[in-house]
């Protein structure tokens, strides 16, 4: 799985972003973490978030 995080990273992002500073690189890689974990969709969690598709296994009363 982190494999594959890395993967994207390096396609999606370091490939193509100038990265004119360190910081500017931490905070698009922030960035870039909070996408993969919270917003893109993955076909493996049935079209989920990773955060969704695992809020979908808890019962909240």
């Amino acid at each position: 799985m982190i494999e594959r995080f890395f993967g994207s990273l390096k396609h999606d992002w370091l490939l193509k972003v100038p990265q004119p500073t360190r910081e500017n690189m931490k905070n698009d890689v922030s960035a870039d973490t909070r996408y993969y974990n919270l917003d893109r969709l993955h076909t493996t969690n049935g079209d989920m978030s990773p955060i969704d598709y695992e809020k979908s296994f808890r019962k909240v009363p």
